[in-house]
C-alpha cells in the first residue's frame, strides 16, 4: 500500500497525530485537516486514495462531507471513524457511500487492517489507482450498457449516463467482476460492503432490486441478475 495518499479529517489532536503517523510509518502519504470545512476542501483539491473522516467534525461534519463528495462524483474510499454506536447511525454512514466504519475507541491496527482491506477493494473496482503506471481503460458491456470504470459511470447504448449510487456502482462492478458465477450473499457482503459492516443479507437483496430497476427491462423477469434461491446471485452476459 506504499505510496498510496490518506487523508485524515479529525478534530481531535491527539488522535488526529497518532492516526497520521502510524499510517506515515507504514509507507502512506498523509495530508490531515482538523474541521469539516478544511476536510472538504482538501478532498475536493487532493488526488486521494482513501479519506478518514470523523464524524462529528466542527463546521461540517463527515456524514456531510461524504454526501458532498459523491454528490459531486468523487469516488474515493471512505472510512468514517466515530464514538456513535447505533445501527441507525452505521447505516446512514454506508447509505452516503462509507466503505467501512470503525468505532472509537479503536486499536490503531484494526483501522490500518480496515484501510488495507478498503483500498483492496476499491482497487479491484478500479476506484484507486494500484501503481504510478496504471492506465485505467478498463470497461465492461453487457446488454445496452457499458460500464466504464475509469470514469465510474454506466452510459446506455443512447449515449445517456444511468444515475447510480456508490454502492450501486459497487455492487454493479463486483457482478461484473464475477460474471457467470454464483455469488452467495456472504461474498458480496464481503467486497462490496466490507467483511463485518454492519448490513444484513436484507439489505443486499434491497439494493439489488433498485439496480434491477435502472437495467433490467422487466425486474420482475430479470435478464442480467440472477436469483438464486436461498444462496445469493448470478450475474448473465
Amino acid at each position: 500500500m506504499k505510496n498510496h495518499r490518506v487523508l485524515v479529517v479529525e478534530d481531535d489532536p491527539a488522535l488526529r497525530r497518532g492516526v497520521t503517523d502510524n499510517f506515515a510509518a507504514r509507507g502512506y502519504r498523509v495530508e490531515s485537516a482538523d474541521d469539516g470545512e478544511r476536510g472538504l476542501e482538501r478532498a475536493r483539491r487532493g488526488r486521494n486514495d482513501l479519506l478518514i473522516l470523523d464524524v462529528m467534525l466542527p463546521r461540517i461534519n463527515g456524514y456531510e462531507i461524504c454526501r458532498y463528495l459523491r454528490q459531486e462524483g468523487v469516488v474515493t474510499p471512505v472510512i468514517f471513524v466515530t464514538a456513535k454506536s447505533e445501527e441507525s447511525d452505521v447505516l446512514l454512514g454506508l447509505g452516503l457511500g462509507a466503505d467501512d466504519y470503525v468505532r472509537k475507541p479503536f486499536g490503531i491496527r484494526e483501522l490500518l487492517a480496515r484501510a488495507e482491506a478498503v483500498l483492496r477493494r476499491a482497487a479491484e473496482q478500479g476506484r484507486v489507482t494500484t501503481g504510478a503506471d496504471r492506465e485505467a481503460t478498463e470497461v465492461f458491456r453487457f446488454g445496452p450498457f457499458t460500464l466504464d470504470r475509469p470514469s465510474h459511470k454506466l452510459r446506455h447504448a443512447d449515449g445517456q449516463s444511468v444515475p447510480l449510487s456508490p454502492k450501486e456502482y459497487d455492487l454493479l462492478s463486483c457482478f461484473a467482476n464475477h460474471s457467470g458465477r454464483a455469488l452467495s450473499r456472504d461474498e458480496i457482503m464481503d467486497q462490496v460492503w466490507g467483511y463485518d459492516a454492519r448490513v444484513t443479507s436484507r439489505t443486499i437483496d434491497r439494493f439489488v432490486t433498485t439496480l434491477r430497476k435502472k437495467i433490467e427491462n422487466d425486474p420482475a423477469k430479470p435478464q442480467f441478475i440472477e436469483t438464486i434461491r436461498e444462496f445469493g446471485y448470478r450475474f448473465r452476459v
